[in-house]
Parts: structure tokens; sequence; C-alpha cells
């Protein structure tokens, strides 16, 4: 988004017309909103920058909720921006470790500057892109103690806060953020802020875990199943003694496995009644060990992150399978079995096994009323599957 259009979106007229849409779902629709507002006179560049926030809101549900409807957005800032959700568990890190004055260095659209506000910290929001800084100013406005200013993520005069928080934005024409030279500000000079004051790293979750200081704490946050990131804590907001943390947000609230360190894998041990498939950020942490000690499980194979156990121990750290059936992995045995199961509905599993879940779909050549899970992987050495069942 450029200087012109965040001007033009920042009209009265402008945000008027953008709370006066209709809820739109459709490219016809889209269509239609374009005809009906040039109909009405609007100027083209008014209607460009009022779809466009329009198509946005509706993109930005998904991590703001009933929030998205009074936000501005870029497409760069909503991809970047954490969830709602998770930017709360951020903020409670800076009320819990007592800091009052916090700085968000590189806010962007300033999701985790509202998450601070939102619990009455006084919240600095530096950002360096003009059109985005006005578009965080817009969003900060209801919270009177959040400010934001245009400037350098480096440059900020950080004794002016108690605390940091530091989201690196992608670098022009890098693709993701799992190197650190994807990152802007670097990871030295983001570390090197959040030494000189307490601070809250956001960086991809696939990071090399090489380039993890040893003095600060790791905890990888998982939401909807999947890993969104990890977070690098400093100072007084790295939690004494724990150096690895799973953070996993789910439908019943927070549940967080934390360890002073990569916990000891478990045996391998023979196939149980139940199978256990890690959250992903109990995995990129590192904790399957403590995960499988907590259930009384063990690793189904020395080298993959499944566990068994003959029990059922509910954990919000995996999903649990019953296993009904174990198999060689051989199609034609496998496509035999499940025929006379009427399974004409798949879902695949795979881990530890270089297969094509497509492909091998394909080969199986499902037909039946019926609908089925199939794990792929190895137990003990041996390429298997299990046919298994989702235990709520």
């Amino acid at each position: 988004m450029d200087a012109s259009e965040v001007r033009e979106l920042l009209t009265a007229e402008a945000l008027d017309l953008l709370a006066g849409l209709p809820p739109s779902d459709s490219t016809a629709d889209a269509v239609s909103l374009v005809a009906g507002l040039r109909r009405a006179g609007h100027p083209p560049a008014r209607v460009s920058a009022v779809l466009t926030q329009h198509r946005l809101r509706r993109k930005a549900v998904a991590k703001f909720g009933p929030f998205a409807e009074r936000m501005l957005f870029t497409e760069a800032g909503l991809e970047q921006a954490s969830r709602l959700g998770v930017a709360a568990q951020h903020a409670g890190r800076y009320v819990a470790a007592g800091l009052t004055r916090v700085a968000d260095l590189g806010c962007g659209i300033g999701g985790d500057a509202m998450a601070l506000a939102a619990l009455d910290l006084e919240v600095l929001a530096v950002e360096r892109d003009e059109p985005t800084a006005a578009i965080a100013a817009y969003n900060l406005a209801p919270w009177e103690r959040a400010t934001v200013e245009l400037g350098d993520a480096e440059a900020v005069d950080a004794t002016r806060v108690d605390a940091v928080w530091l989201d690196p934005a992608r670098r022009t024409g890098a693709r993701r953020l799992s190197s650190p030279d994807d990152w802007s500000p670097s990871l030295d000079a983001a570390l090197a802020i959040a030494r000189r004051r307490p601070g809250g790293i956001k960086l991809a979750p696939g990071m090399d875990r090489a380039l993890i200081p040893a003095d600060v704490e790791a905890q990888w946050v998982s939401g909807g199943g999947e890993v969104v990131e990890v977070v690098l804590w400093s100072g007084a907001l790295a939690r004494p003694g724990i150096r690895r943390a799973a953070l996993v947000l789910g439908p019943q609230g927070a549940a967080e496995l934390v360890a002073a360190d990569d916990s000891p894998d478990v045996e391998a041990g023979p196939l149980g009644e139940y199978l256990y498939e890690p959250d992903g950020a109990v995995i990129r942490a590192r904790l399957i060990g403590d995960l499988a000690r907590s259930i009384e499980g063990r690793m189904l194979d020395a080298t993959i992150a499944w566990v068994t156990a003959d029990r059922l121990a509910p954990t919000p750290f995996a999903r649990a399978f019953r296993v009904l059936e174990r198999w060689p992995l051989d199609a034609k045995r496998i496509a035999k079995a499940l025929r006379e199961r009427g399974v004409g509905t798949i879902e695949i599993k795979k881990r530890g096994v270089d297969i094509d879940p497509a492909l091998f779909r394909k080969q199986l050549k499902p037909q039946g009323p019926n609908a089925a899970t199939l794990v792929l992987t190895r137990a003990a050495g041996e390429r298997v599957a299990l046919l298994v069942e989702r235990v709520d």
C-alpha cells in the first residue's frame, strides 16, 4: 500500500463508505459493489482503497475476529500479524513480569501493540514504513496510552521503556523468515536490543535452532493445529530455569509444556492400543520425551515423532487415535482390507516414509460409504500402515 492510497483511505468520506458496505464473499459481489460505487459518483481511487480494505477485513477475521471490522490493514501487515489470541499471550507476559512501558519495535499494523494497550500498558509503537505507521495509528487510536512513531527499530532509545517487543519484518525480496538474512532488523540486532531491555522476539517456527542463544527462553506456539511462531524471551520476560516451552492454544484454552532444555527421548517399543500425534509446538521444542513420559508412552520408532501407549491418557499436547488394524505397507493388501470395510473416503497421515499420499490414495481405489484414517509410518524400522480412529 502506497502513501496516496492511505491518504485516500483515511478521509472521512472513504471511512464512512467502508463502514456502510454490505457483506460480500464472492467475485460477483465485488463486481457489483464496484459498479454500484462508480454509479454513485465515487472516484476510482476511493473505490479501489475502500474495496481493498473490505476484502482485507474479511480475510482478517480469521486472526482478529470481530475486531477486524474496525481495523485497517496492509497485505503484508496482515500476513505477518500475530493472531489475536497469540498476541494476548504475548501481552500477558509483560503484565506478569511487572513491566508497564513497552516499545513495539517494527509494529506493522499494530496487532501486538493493540494487545499490549488493551492490558493498560503504555505502548510506544515504532514503524519505519510511513503508510503502515499511519494504519497502525488508526488501529491504536482507541487507546490513549498508545503512541505511534515513524522510525527505525534499531535507532530507538530503549531507555524510554521498560521492555521491548520485536517482530522482524521480511526483507524486500525474501520469501520466508527462516533465515536470519531474511529479517529486518537482523537477528543479531534484535538480540542486542533485547539484551538492553527485557524483550520478546517473534520468529518463524522453522528457524535454525542452532541460532538460539543459551541465555534466552525459546517458546514455540501453536494455534488451530498449526505452529505459528517461536518467541525468544529475554531478561525478566524469560522464566527462571526454562529454556524450552511449547504453548498450545486450543478450544479449552492454553496449555504449556516447559523444560530446562530439550527433553531426553524415551525408548521405542511395541505398538500399543493407542497412537499419539504430538502437537507441532511440542515437536519443534523437542519435548516429545516429556510428553511420552506424562502419558506413560513410548516411541513407535526411535526416529519418528509418534508416541504409542497401552492406555488412553487425554492430553492437550497430542491428538490421540485408537489403533484398529496394523498392516505391512503394501497397497494391494491395504486396498483389499479397506474395500471389505466399505471405505470410500480416506484421510492419510504419513511420517517417516517416502510416499506421496495423493498417489497412494489412487492406488487404493477407495469406494464405499465409510470414512477412515490411515497412518503410513515406521514401527521398529518396519514400514507399516495403521488403521486408526480419532479419540475425542
